[in-house]
């Protein structure tokens, strides 16, 4: 592991349930402008994109004219709707971070129209940045150098100094050899990416995300392991993988995500982070997430139980289509509006209603899934202070997976959690794996290499030999 790690985290931010629910986090962020995030107002936050062209010099100036003509009809709309604040999240897409300039002029023409917005109706906003990891590009990937490494760090530079609020990025490490886990239900292999090469890279990489922010007066805001966990959500979701193993992997990222904020970021964590509430039980920080709105991206099982502890709530990614009542992100912004205008009147009359609200989304998904259950927010508290009462980030992984199957295993014995025989029976299959592991994660590393294709893994660039 590299060394110099800013903070390690050993004790939780939120020990109490009756403190864990949305809008509001220990650490609340609060931008120059006023707006104030997990102070206790949920706030939306607009993720959009192209519709399905080409990305060149010849279609640059159409891809100009939709991402104005999307930010200024999302504005016009929150503004029509009496709303605030607002979030808007600019995930790069490949092309425009490969040409670093691209994604910079995007982020010049979302800032300048978010500024008039707010010095002509003062709308708050803040404008979350999100480069692509086109390291994964080349295979097997080369993390720490070349010119893909340094494009990317190039678009952070650039997206920031063209006025970015929020850095973020969905990382890629270690996934050229967990996709195959995944499929596999191979838990040592996906303990391995997870908890050994991720982890490394997530230091590595985050260490050069912070120096930016910090060089050009940003708030380095979080990492997701969308790559990793969403890819085997998905994959449940088509019955290609049982929902319990789908359910492990999502812990066990945790220690992963949690790495950029050792290393300094500090919210809030990226939407599609469902690791989020574990990450905001244990720094404090806020968190964004997604759920029934973000089905305009993927389907998912936890389109409520996400809300219980959301400080700033998604939709994903929207294309920017003609739907009968709009835009699709004009359309998008509306349902964010609505849904957090919701939380935020419990929270006003109070944290009793708040948290009622909070117990009814957990309520409505948690026993019908497992990926649900283990966001229910007394179970993250659980099992976040049993994660970091382990100090790196293999063994964090390891007591993940072994926590995360006591709980599942005692919900389904409990009555609380409906699993097939055939999800039990991977319940036991899981639990057979995760106990062969070693403590030392020198020896689980010893045990490993030898199983590593140099083709698809180089473990050099974890700093692995």
């Amino acid at each position: 592991m590299q060394t110099g790690t800013l903070h390690l985290y050993t004790d939780l931010a939120i020990k109490s349930l009756d403190e864990f629910v949305f809008g509001s986090a220990p650490h609340p962020l609060r931008l120059n402008n006023g707006l104030v995030i997990g102070g206790g107002t949920v706030y939306p936050e607009l993720n959009f994109t192209l519709p399905s062209m080409s990305i060149d010099d010849s279609t640059m100036q159409e891809v100009r004219q939709q991402y104005r003509a999307m930010i200024q009809d999302a504005c016009a709309r929150a503004v029509a709707l009496n709303q605030a604040g607002i979030v808007v999240e600019f995930e790069l897409l490949p092309d425009m971070t490969l040409n670093p300039v691209w994604g910079a002029e995007i982020t010049a023409i979302l800032r300048e129209t978010l500024d008039d917005y707010h010095a002509k109706y003062g709308l708050l906003s803040a404008l979350r940045v999100t480069p692509n990891d086109i390291r994964e590009f080349e295979r097997p990937p080369q993390l720490r150098s070349g010119k893909l490494w340094e494009d990317m760090l190039r678009s952070f530079e650039l997206c920031a100094k063209e006025g970015a609020d929020l850095l973020s990025i969905e990382s890629t490490g270690g996934k050229e050899m967990h996709d195959e886990a995944i499929v596999a239900g191979d838990l040592p292999a996906s303990v391995f990416s997870l908890g050994v090469l991720a982890s490394r890279d997530m230091a590595y990489l985050w260490d050069a995300i912070v120096d930016i922010s910090a060089r050009y007066h940003c708030i380095p805001a979080g990492d997701s392991a969308c790559g990793f966990a969403n890819t085997a959500m998905v994959l449940a979701e088509s019955k290609y993988v049982p929902k319990v193993w789908a359910a492990v992997i999502r812990v066990m990222t945790v220690a992963r995500s949690l790495v950029a904020y050792e290393r300094g970021a500090v919210g809030p964590s990226k939407d599609c982070a469902y690791e989020g509430p574990y990450l905001k039980a244990i720094t404090g920080y806020p968190i964004a997430l997604e759920g029934a709105e973000a089905a305009v991206a993927h389907f998912s099982p936890i389109g409520n139980i996400a809300r219980a502890t959301a400080d700033l709530w998604s939709n994903e990614s929207v294309q920017n289509v003609k739907l009968l009542g709009g835009m699709a992100p004009t359309v998008s912004m509306e349902q964010l509006i609505y849904a957090t205008r919701l939380m935020n009147t419990a929270s006003h009359h109070g944290m009793a209603d708040a948290r009622h609200l909070r117990d009814w989304f957990t309520e409505s998904d948690a026993n019908l899934d497992p990926q649900a259950y283990v966001l229910r927010p007394d179970v993250v508290l659980t099992l976040a202070d049993k994660i970091i009462a382990e100090p790196t980030p293999y063994r964090r992984t390891h007591l993940a997976a072994l926590a995360t199957l006591d709980v599942l295993e005692q919900a389904h014995a409990n009555q609380e959690l409906a699993l097939s025989a055939q999800e039990a029976q991977w319940l036991k299959r899981l639990r057979r794996q995760a106990m062969t592991l070693p403590e030392s994660e020198d020896d689980f590393i010893g045990q490993m290499v030898d199983e590593i294709d140099s083709d698809k893994v180089r473990l050099g660039q974890y700093g692995l030999t």
